[in-house]
């Protein structure tokens, strides 16, 4: 049995899910290139708040802005997200307990003054940096008032 549950992984599966990129993936390159091109400084793959072990993709500090790049699959993209046949109770529960822990991120990171932002993965990198820099924006001008 596999240490994750009641269910046998193939290796083809285990070796696959495991080259799975958690950080630093395609996406959050393109989107901090486009970001960076727009001006922007932020810092990456930091807990926005302290306390929270939560950490964010990228981060704009002063502006209390979180973004969170996620993945159609393991974050269960409404257009894209395909559930598994094998193993699909559990795979069923994992991504719901994904989509659990990002709506509580949410709320928590909403509650401690911050806005967190989502972006997928499929989403288009220029429009989704656009849309990150007019929140930053915005709420750096209110923050300066």
């Amino acid at each position: 049995m596999s240490a994750v549950g009641k269910f046998e992984t193939t290796p083809q599966t285990r070796r696959r899910m495991s080259r799975q990129r958690s950080r630093d993936t395609g996406t959050e390159i393109s989107l901090r290139k486009a970001l960076h091109a727009q001006g922007h400084r932020f810092r990456v793959h930091r807990r926005p708040v302290k306390g929270l072990r939560r950490e964010a993709d990228i981060v704009f500090g002063p502006a209390r802005v979180a973004v969170f790049v996620d993945g159609c699959f393991w974050h269960g993209c409404p257009e894209h997200a395909t559930w598994p046949k094998n193993n699909a109770a559990f795979w069923r529960a994992k991504i719901e307990a994904n989509q659990r822990r990002d709506a509580d991120t949410d709320r928590q990171l909403t509650e401690a003054g911050w806005l967190s932002i989502r972006v997928w993965e499929h989403e288009d990198t220029e429009s989704a940096a656009t849309r990150i820099s007019e929140h930053v924006r915005k709420r750096r001008s209110t923050c300066r008032a």
